[in-house]
């Protein structure tokens, strides 16, 4: 038996594993929010020293406040449509349109205040949904077809409104926009969303360990739970000692639960941001994706609608020139808070902070009286900066 010479081979050694070094992509990338509210102390702080404390007045963040809810209620609607890698450059003329619909019902016709919110807000779906079908079943891109609405829909609210603001509205409709909630309410409110917050934190625990999934270090779980806790204490002490929590902060707070509860756990959410991800392979696999941006639409022609209630409500009067440009500070919003223009990512709660930050930068430089022009310089320079950090820490990652 003829035996074959051997050559005798070094033993390797296992390599070491190269040590990872948490770059600046990964570290923006983890902690996103945490760094836009960080970002939010400071245009506050700045905003509060050049006023002498008025920027941080329990009066002006409560109309901070509301002023915000318009832009984050169609941020809610906005953040899905962008998720699935289109896009809806109609929502300010909507917003006007419906907004005007809504006082010319309650002021020329006198319509009860249930009809005309239930007419306006089916207004707004049907017309959310007819953008829907041209962009998916017509098959015309969805920026012509945002670009369209844009100028038609202005101007048929200067039809609407003979170019005429309509007021005032009825004290009825001014309570959607312009009450609180009592302090007491508050405070259980508060106590109610911060036990919501617990109980949540700890069935992600669970679930992730009885799906056998790595669980989140405790120190995050409840370092996030006491964040909650403190804001939501900061807000609450800082409304009551107004005049309580703003009826438009309450619709937002609720419509940031029913968005969040959609994207996380529903199958429509997962849908979506299937959609986004790779629209062929999710056609592939059996969704409907032309059903999933019929609705997606619709439900932004909705948000547009509440927002354009509320908008009226607080105003106490329907302006043809109500919602211009608001589409831009809407799509700012989405893109601050992390959601990718890419389609794919993005979170409501994100979408809420970056619309928070655009409300901050309007508030303050209106109270420092800055010329519009500056306004808009600094507010181009934003959503341009938003979009480079989002290429930025997201190359190669798709």
């Amino acid at each position: 038996m003829k035996i074959d010479n051997i050559q005798a081979r070094p033993i390797e050694t296992p390599r070491q594993a190269p040590k990872q070094t948490i770059g600046f992509k990964q570290i923006f990338t983890q902690y996103k929010i945490l760094a836009l509210l960080v970002a939010i102390a400071l245009i506050w702080a700045f905003f509060s020293w050049k006023t002498d404390g008025g920027f941080t007045s329990a009066r002006n963040l409560s109309n901070l406040m509301r002023q915000m809810s318009v832009t984050g209620i169609m941020a809610c609607g906005m953040v899905f449509i962008i998720i699935a890698g289109e896009i809806d450059l109609s929502i300010g003329s909507l917003l006007g349109l419906l907004g005007g619909m809504a006082a010319v019902l309650d002021v020329t016709h006198g319509m009860p205040l249930p009809l005309s919110v239930a007419v306006v807000l089916g207004a707004g779906l049907l017309l959310g949904c007819l953008n829907g079908f041209l962009t998916a079943y017509a098959g015309i891109p969805s920026f012509i077809v945002g670009l369209g609405g844009m100028l038609a829909y202005r101007g048929v609210v200067l039809g609407l409104t003979d170019g005429a603001t309509i007021a005032p509205v009825s004290p009825e409709m001014e309570q959607l926009g312009q009450a609180y909630l009592p302090p007491a309410l508050g405070v259980a409110l508060g106590l109610g969303l911060f036990a919501l917050a617990c109980v949540l934190a700890w069935r992600q625990r669970v679930n992730q360990a009885r799906h056998k999934l790595q669980v989140v270090a405790l120190w995050r779980s409840v370092f996030r739970v006491l964040v909650v806790g403190v804001v939501l204490a900061g807000l609450i002490s800082t409304f009551n000692s107004y005049e309580g929590i703003p009826m438009p902060v309450l619709i937002l707070l609720a419509l940031l639960g029913i968005f969040s509860y959609i994207a996380k756990q529903t199958v429509f959410g997962r849908r979506i941001y299937a959609v986004g991800s790779n629209m062929e392979a999710t056609r592939l696999s059996g969704i409907d994706v032309k059903a999933v941006k019929l609705w997606i639409f619709g439900l932004m022609g909705l948000m547009c609608a509440l927002a354009g209630l509320i908008n009226t409500a607080r105003m106490a009067s329907g302006s043809p020139s109500a919602g211009t440009s608001a589409e831009l500070d809407v799509i700012a919003a989405c893109f601050i808070g992390g959601t990718s223009m890419r389609g794919g990512i993005g979170t409501v709660h994100g979408a809420l902070v970056g619309a928070l930050v655009m409300a901050s930068l309007d508030n303050g430089m209106s109270m420092l009286d800055v010329d519009a022009y500056w306004q808009m310089i600094v507010k181009g320079l934003i959503l341009t900066l938003a979009v480079w950090l989002d290429v930025a820490t997201r190359t190669g990652r798709r």
